[in-house]
């Protein structure tokens, strides 16, 4: 099978997988956060470089505190059984978004987890917490500006790879394939600029039920698929 590079993944689904079992929602989250582990160590064992999972939105604090809250202590929960087991996991893990926001000992969890998992040799998995794409390119216009006000950069030094190398994604390659779950067709304000040439999968699992058979069907699909970039390829 001919693996993209590098795979993200927006990850829906978990209060519609609890309220169809009658549970509360943050069952579904809870469920949600087992398949994430899971689904880490099938696609470590598949042989993907790099993983980018959609956790948590800047537009998620709009959620009830006690909702908020929940998923707070979840995020404590995966860190801590990260830090605790790391002996066991193959994998890299790192963070992107916009952490000031976060409480600080979860900020400090975070540091430890992706200090810890420096040297593994397994899949590169990425995990957006409070993370926007209009947040991440303001981050980085602010951060060009500076550099032009510091005199480091000229107006004319603004080119697509400068603008790359201010984002939260900088040393990592653009994902060839989006897959979200759950039906839903939209980015949700998720890695916009890296996304611009990547293929889109939407498939209608809920996040909680969605395995690595069901993305070993979205990479069939995108190997099926003609891309193009923009070009044209010449049918002989």
């Amino acid at each position: 099978m001919n693996l993209p590079q590098h795979i993200a993944v927006i990850m829906d689904g978990n209060g519609r997988w609890a309220k169809k079992r009658l549970m509360p929602r943050m069952m579904g989250h809870r469920k949600g956060s087992e398949n994430l582990k899971k689904l880490i160590n099938d696609c470590d064992r598949l042989g993907l470089e790099h993983i980018t999972f959609y956790a948590f939105s800047t537009e998620n604090w709009k959620r009830s505190q006690e909702e908020v809250k929940n998923l707070m202590d979840l995020l404590r929960e995966y860190l801590n059984d990260h830090i605790k087991n790391e002996k066991d996991n193959n994998f890299k893990i790192d963070f992107i978004g916009d952490m000031s926001r976060l409480d600080e000992d979860i900020r400090e969890k975070m540091i430890i987890v992706r200090q810890l998992y420096s040297t593994h040799k397994g899949i590169f998995v990425h995990i957006a917490m409070n993370y926007g794409s209009r947040d991440e390119i303001r981050r980085a216009v602010v951060d060009i500006a500076n550099e032009i006000k510091s005199g480091e950069l000229e107006p004319d030094d603004i080119t697509e790879e400068l603008i790359s190398q201010h984002l939260d994604t900088k040393n990592y390659p653009d994902p060839e394939l989006l897959i979200r779950t759950s039906g839903e067709m939209r980015l949700s304000n998720f890695l916009m600029w890296q996304l611009a040439y990547s293929e889109f999968y939407f498939s209608d699992k809920l996040w909680p039920d969605f395995r690595v058979d069901d993305l070993i069907e979205a990479v069939n699909e995108y190997n099926s698929r003609d891309r193009r970039f923009g070009g044209r390829n010449e049918v002989n």
